[in-house]
């Protein structure tokens, strides 16, 4: 049975609202594991991220998304500790071959997204990773409204809400849910061929 492993930040609850869409769509191929890991504060300290459960999930994973905000065109501080920290793994190359993906949020329509997703697919090369992108032109060339890939990302999966300081609950853009969701199963689909 694949496993597919989502480790990811979420500050405002958005980019958390696209991990579990990714892990519904992946959950859709049948016989597929899915583990949600949500970097948190706790995991980081002096500055220095350590959670050697996640690490050995990771580790026994068919396939690793990755997922961050766009905070300033980049990945959040959260994650890059993290991503610091899997150097360790990087010089066993303990996930060579595995399968990977990204996804990212912010409220701006651009936002400088496309930076983060190539962080993501650069750190994933870096460990020796086969790259999985979103697969989906944009729906509204079809003439449907679904909003299905609506940022035009092929890199990873792109969200993008309306920045909210009223402290309401996250939401999520039903086109970035859905598109989030088809990203999930193609991800998991990806893997099963991969695995085989």
């Amino acid at each position: 049975m694949p496993t597919i492993a989502i480790i990811y930040f979420s500050g405002a609850g958005h980019t958390h609202l696209m991990a579990q869409a990714i892990a519904e769509g992946a959950k859709q191929a049948e016989g597929t594991n899915v583990e949600v890991l949500r970097i948190t504060g706790e995991q980081i300290v002096n500055g220095r991220w350590k959670d050697d459960a996640f690490i050995e999930k990771l580790n026994q994973a068919d396939a690793i998304v990755f997922g961050s905000p766009t905070y300033m065109g980049g990945v959040a501080a959260q994650f890059k500790a993290f991503a610091d920290a899997a150097s360790a793994v990087w010089f066993q190359h303990g996930w060579k071959d595995k399968i990977a993906a990204g996804f990212t949020h912010s409220s701006s329509p651009s936002g400088d997204k496309q930076g983060t997703l190539l962080y993501l697919a650069t750190n994933a090369a870096q460990h020796g990773m086969i790259w999985v992108n979103v697969g989906d032109l944009q729906s509204f060339l079809f003439g449907k409204d679904d909003g299905v890939n609506r940022l035009g990302g092929f890199l990873g999966a792109m969200g993008q809400s309306q920045l909210d300081m009223s402290g309401k609950e996250a939401m999520l853009d039903e086109g970035d849910r859905l598109t989030s969701e088809r990203f999930g199963q193609r991800i998991a689909e990806a893997t099963k061929r991969w695995v085989q």
